[in-house]
């Protein structure tokens, strides 16, 4: 485990794409995952759960559809960069490889950690207001949340992704889903190729942070 502060931890837990296959073990796993279960929930009813997926014929089924969903998103962002400045292209290009890298060898992270969720446990207060709804998120990604920042401490790497959430018709029976659990997202974790977690690159606080009003300057 390595000593990292909370504050360094959130400022340098990055995506990190290139993993691995070399095993976790049981008790770095089990931390990581226990993290995950003091997260806040709406009225603590922690509406979720979490598939670890380490057998490989369910590995293989998940970046089977993984390559497939990735190939049309890569394509339609390289297609944005083509338009982009220099700078913004090089880094959204280099976001794109590390995809690459993620779907090629999707089948062989470690572990891939499938976050689950039973609508019935939820208050989606937001439902009705004629816009997506997001307020139902508030009881599951803290936990992710929790979970990735855990992966940091650890010295593994991790991304949230939420591709296959897509597909959840034809996976759900693959992982046992009861109904009317869903799927919110798939996080594959392990050792990171290369230097893994770094300090990241985030708009200035004084740019998403306004006082009383939208727009209006806190500092």
């Amino acid at each position: 485990m390595h000593d990292i502060s909370l504050y360094q931890a959130m400022r340098t837990t990055r995506a990190v794409r290139r993993l691995r296959p070399d095993p976790i073990p049981d008790d770095v796993l089990r931390r990581v995952l226990e993290a995950a279960t003091f997260a806040p929930s709406g009225g603590n009813r922690q509406a979720w759960r979490i598939i670890v997926v380490r057998d490989a014929t369910l590995k293989q089924e998940l970046a089977t559809r993984q390559r497939g969903y990735w190939s049309a998103y890569a394509s339609a962002g390289r297609s944005v960069a083509a338009s982009m400045p220099e700078t913004s292209r090089e880094r959204t290009l280099k976001t794109l490889a590390a995809g690459d890298y993620l779907a090629e060898h999707f089948h062989e992270t470690p572990a891939i950690l499938v976050v689950c969720f039973d609508p019935r446990g939820l208050a989606i207060t937001d439902a009705q207001l004629g816009r997506p709804s997001v307020v139902g998120g508030a009881s599951i990604y803290p936990a992710v949340q929790n979970l990735l920042l855990a992966c940091r401490a650890e010295g593994l790497g991790c991304v949230l992704t939420t591709l296959l959430c897509a597909a959840e018709a034809e996976l759900g029976p693959l992982l046992g889903l009861p109904e009317p659990w869903a799927t919110a997202a798939y996080v594959p974790i392990g050792y990171p190729v290369g230097a893994g977690h770094g300090p990241l690159s985030r708009k200035p606080v004084e740019q998403m942070v306004f006082k009383d009003k939208f727009g209006e300057a806190m500092w």
